[in-house]
């Protein structure tokens, strides 16, 4: 019998263009959490829905296990959970019903719990976790064990016969470090190294070496870390990397920090540890281009391994990133483009169409941008609105259809933008087929320029050239047609 069984709602196989990737992560939030449990005593157990194919696969585990617990504790570092899917939502509904039937207590800690705590308490939820959940979930534990007054603890949200009552949240943890290594040896790796060979992807883990984001971009919304910025040590995340590495053969990494390497020398010390350890990793980040623009930072980092960073560029019109509050320029994105292309650091984009008053002006410069920088990888997305954001404030009126996307390829508009949901998903083909050709462009002037040693993506980019002037030409034809006639 178990204490406390531990899961969370993200299921690949409900999110189609996520499972056709093939690059699932564990839930390091979750593990992050277990680890905490178990170090102060108490039986946990794993119940991992990633590589899963419904909520009704828990039924089984919770009648051989009789936990007293089950956590939904959901994967803070995923961006993906950050957009609480409608699918995923109601994988969690069906969890806490199967729970509740097998007599646990279930206490949820979520963004999309956060964000609609009733629709979770009303379906049979006993608590949730608003923010940073391990300090939170091990004091409401304690009093389920010690048959204490679990009503007065900070960071919980719960009904009475009143109604809902809601605590302020406990304080963010500020020394990281104190937290044990999360509970990896709770997974089963092996599954997951499978599902990367099926894609014939390298095999990777994701650490996280920060918590919160300091910065106040309107549109992204921070429910689990906040904005607060608190990091581990160097020292930590080499000794974490050097436990994967032995224990997994593991070599490569998602630092799925929201900003990595913010602290002052912090990339500078990172660089020393893993030299010092003798480990040779490869692995990716997210960071902004206003941190990117010291070559002795991007050089400690391309030292360290680093092989790509995925940056939010948002837009090449300066007018939409500053009504994002972005914080950044257009004229930094190219900058540090070049400069991270220069130390052969690969360089990729987040892209963000749609945000209120944009214009086809806007989506213009930031095409243009996308042709002339030709960043390594693209993603493409339309703005979302996330409860708690002022983005949300502006726009929540337009919401009362439909609130939040069934799966991460929706892509609909969910608010009333310049253009409708039609015309932004043909944008996202039309900008992927530009973005294709002047791939094939620049690998053929690499060519003319008797640089002979192309990549396999370099070929491939080259011999499918005519297919995407062609398709590009068309989608800008039919994007054309879709245009409102009283939009500038």
């Amino acid at each position: 019998m178990l204490d406390i069984v531990f899961s969370h709602s993200y299921y690949y196989k409900l999110d189609e263009k996520q499972w056709r990737n093939k690059t699932p992560y564990p839930p390091l939030g979750t593990l992050y959490a277990a680890s905490y449990l178990r170090n102060h005593g108490y039986h946990v157990g794993l119940f991992d829905t990633n590589l899963l194919d419904s909520p009704e696969t828990i039924k089984p585990y919770l009648k051989q296990h009789q936990p007293k617990v089950l956590v939904l504790y959901d994967d803070g570092f995923n961006y993906l959970t950050k957009m609480c899917l409608t699918s995923m939502r109601e994988a969690a509904f069906a969890m806490i019903k199967i729970a509740k039937n097998e007599q646990c207590k279930v206490i949820v800690c979520s963004s999309d719990s956060t964000d609609h705590y009733e629709k979770y308490l009303n379906i049979g939820a006993d608590f949730i976790i608003q923010g940073e959940g391990e300090v939170t979930l091990k004091a409401l534990v304690d009093e389920f064990e010690n048959g204490g007054n679990t009503f007065n603890i900070k960071g919980v949200i719960f009904k009475n016969k009143t109604g809902i009552v809601k605590h302020p949240k406990q304080a963010v943890l500020q020394n990281l470090d104190t937290l044990p290594l999360p509970a990896w040896d709770l997974v089963n790796m092996d599954a997951y190294k499978a599902v990367w060979a099926s894609g014939n992807n390298e095999f990777t883990l994701n650490i996280a070496t920060t918590r919160g984001c300091p910065f106040k971009c309107n549109w992204c919304a921070k429910p689990i870390y906040g904005n607060r910025y608190n990091s581990h040590s160097p020292e930590y995340i080499t000794g974490h990397i050097k436990y994967l590495t032995e224990t997994y053969n593991v070599h490569r990494f998602w630092m799925c920090d929201d900003i990595f390497g913010l602290k002052p020398n912090w990339v500078q010390e990172f660089n020393k540890e893993l030299k010092k350890e003798e480990l040779f990793i490869s692995y990716y980040i997210q960071s902004r281009v206003d941190l990117l623009l010291k070559e002795d930072t991007i050089d400690a980092l391309s030292e360290s391994g680093l092989e790509e960073v995925w940056v939010g560029a948002e837009s090449g019109s300066q007018a939409i990133l500053d009504a994002m509050d972005k914080g950044t320029t257009v004229s930094q994105i190219y900058e540090a483009t070049q400069l991270l292309k220069k130390k052969n650091v690969r360089v990729a984009f987040f892209i963000q169409f749609g945000y209120l008053d944009e214009t086809k002006e806007d989506i213009a410069k930031t095409i243009t941008m996308i042709k002339e920088l030709v960043p390594d990888n693209l993603g493409i997305s339309v703005s979302y609105p996330l409860p708690g954001t002022k983005f949300y404030d502006k726009v929540k009126d337009d919401l009362k259809l439909k609130a939040n996307w069934t799966d991460s390829d929706d892509l609909a508009m969910l608010f009333e933008g310049t253009f409708n949901s039609k015309f932004y998903k043909k944008l996202h083909r039309y900008v992927h087929k530009e973005y294709r050709k002047s791939q094939g462009i620049q690998s053929f002037k690499h060519m003319i320029n008797m640089s002979f040693s192309h990549t396999k993506r370099e070929w491939k980019s080259m011999l499918l050239l005519g297919y995407y002037m062609l398709t590009a030409f068309l989608y800008k034809v039919q994007l054309k047609r879709m245009e409102p006639t009283n939009v500038r």
